[in-house]
């Protein structure tokens, strides 16, 4: 019998062993059993503000069983522990800390700002650890985006001839947010601090610029063009909760740009279908900002016109760039549904007659035709402002010298300001220097004006109000 034992003993022995090894092996190691005891506390809240970011947090935990050295107060986002960060150290029993110190521990344990989540707290001293506390918390946000492209040093140089073609897709890291987060993407000259807007976006991180528009924030920057200048980027994060709303700017990155001198067309418009009539010398040039032209001006129901690049016939004429119409001509590759092509040179006007605004984007190469705010032309013209006291009760009647034309003389002083109305009163009838206030030479009905602003020194001239082309102007007598 005791033989037979020593054998069962000889065979069983390698197994338990193995059997041993294997445990070890299995034993979850991020994990291990708990060794000394963390005691359970409170935040005090389960939502974090800023302004509780110098508020105690206190922890207190039993001294560990055996081992030396101090304390590593640990926190993750996962009950195992396997992507942990260091709260603080402590050479004793007691830890006590912030709760801004807190929040920015569980952010980089990657906790996201604004949504409730559970932190994972434990103590761990060389081999021991202590038990495992969690709560339910809601952090926030403690640091500014992080720039990935532009990178620093690197060039862009921006291409005029493409101006609505993508230029770069400015790029950044953030967290990820539980509420809405508006990111605003601004320029500036380096050394500088007068940052200019490129644009905005929300909970994207990535904002795609053309070359115009880029090109045009360089323009406001005074950038040289066609010299590589260095320009800083920032990224600015704004988020809104209950506790009030965060804002964290980036780090600047620096990077150069290289501008370009925009080719802007001088844009005539000529035709039977239009207050100009077909005298080339008379066409009437657009009121141009930067890459539009426009203007306010009458249009005849199926009348015929096209635009030229100066006062002349030749050499340069613009019209649709469609099937039939002369190669040389051939310009805007979109136009409103109320155009169209007439012969091998103009463009037909298929609305009914009136006043009409005629907008031209020379980056897209579009036309669009829409109507005036005023459709028709006014019986009747008076002049009010500062010239006769901004009394519409009493203001000035104008003479009509044609159709849609009036004048009137007088004595301007500087500082002056006026405008045009359609009645002695304040009413719908209304115009002025297009768009906002100054002296232009383009009139604007009510709703895209503002006064004509002119320094006249007390002396005489002659006020010209010509509503139908859209124009005035003010001549020295």
């Amino acid at each position: 019998m005791k033989n037979i034992l020593k054998l069962l003993m000889v065979f069983l022995l390698p197994l338990l062993l193995v059997n041993a090894c294997r445990d070890d092996a299995d034993r979850d190691w991020t994990s291990p059993e708990p060794s000394f005891k963390l005691y359970d506390t409170t935040l005090g809240a389960n939502v974090l503000y800023p302004t509780m970011e110098n508020n105690p947090f206190i922890l207190n935990w039993d001294n560990a069983v055996s081992g030396s050295g101090g304390y590593s107060i640990m926190i993750s986002s996962t009950s195992d522990f396997k992507s942990k960060v260091e709260l603080a150290k402590s050479g004793t029993n007691t830890l006590k800390t912030t709760i801004g110190a807190l929040n920015t521990a569980m952010l980089q344990a990657g906790l996201s700002p604004y949504s409730s989540q559970t932190a994972y707290l434990r103590i761990e001293r060389g081999t021991e650890v202590s038990n495992t506390i969690s709560f339910a918390v809601t952090v926030y946000p403690t640091a500014g985006p992080v720039i990935t492209n532009p990178t620093a040093g690197s060039s862009l140089v921006l291409d005029g001839s493409n101006p609505t073609v993508t230029a770069t897709t400015f790029k950044w890291a953030d967290y990820t947010y539980g509420v809405n987060v508006s990111y605003k993407v601004e320029m500036a000259v380096t050394g500088t601090t007068a940052f200019m807007l490129v644009g905005n976006t929300q909970n994207d991180k990535e904002l795609a610029v053309s070359n115009f528009d880029l090109n045009e924030v360089a323009s406001k920057l005074s950038l040289p063009v066609n010299v590589a200048s260095n320009v800083d980027l920032r990224v600015t994060a704004t988020s809104e909760s209950t506790g009030g709303t965060i804002t964290k700017s980036s780090a600047v990155v620096t990077f150069k740009l290289t501008a370009y001198q925009p080719d802007f067309k001088a844009l005539y418009l000529v035709g039977g279908g239009t207050a100009v009539g077909w005298d080339a010398s008379k066409a009437q040039l657009l009121y141009q900002n930067q890459n539009i032209s426009e203007i306010y001006t009458y249009l005849e129901n199926n009348g015929e016109f096209r635009f030229l690049g100066q006062q002349d016939w030749n050499p340069i004429n613009y019209s649709l760039n469609a099937d039939g119409i002369k190669d040389d001509y051939k310009y805007f590759a979109t136009w409103s549904t109320n155009l169209e092509v007439s012969g091998a040179e103009n463009i037909k006007f298929t609305g009914n007659s009136g006043m009409y605004k005629i907008t031209i984007d020379q980056n897209t190469k579009s036309i669009v035709v829409t109507p005036s705010p005023i459709p028709t032309l006014p019986s009747n013209i008076y002049l009010v402002g500062s010239i006769q006291g901004w009394d519409a009760t009493n203001a000035i009647s104008m003479t009509q010298v044609g159709d849609g034309i009036f004048e009137y003389d007088i004595a301007i002083s500087d500082g002056a300001e006026f405008k045009f109305i359609g009645q002695q009163s304040w009413g719908d009838l209304d115009w002025g220097n297009i768009h906002g206030g100054g002296n232009s030479g383009y009139v604007g009905p009510k709703g895209d004006n503002d006064n004509i602003k002119y320094n006249g020194g007390g002396a005489m001239y002659k006020i010209t109000a010509n509503i139908k082309m859209g124009t005035y102007k003010v001549t020295p007598l």
